[in-house]
């Protein structure tokens, strides 16, 4: 699990639903577990964008979805 040098406290609960989003993102960005350094960095974008606020599940990956950016036009 890429979570593993976050130093802030998540309860079980938050750190399931980072886990289903890092999963589900790493899914729809194609990254295998030897892209270590991209899993990494799709990690702590993650934990900042869910420390900033966006704790809904659904909200937390459509901030970061590819899919969702390239659907508004936005670049990623």
């Amino acid at each position: 699990m890429a979570f593993s040098d976050y130093t802030g406290m998540l309860t079980p609960t938050d750190l399931a639903l980072v886990q289903r989003v890092f999963d589900r993102l790493c899914d729809e960005r194609r990254l295998a577990q030897k892209d270590r350094d991209q899993r990494e960095e799709l990690a702590a974008e993650i934990i900042r964008v869910f420390q900033k606020g966006a704790t809904d599940e659904a909200d937390l990956w459509r901030s970061l979805s590819k899919r969702r950016r390239a659907r508004d036009g936005k670049a990623p």
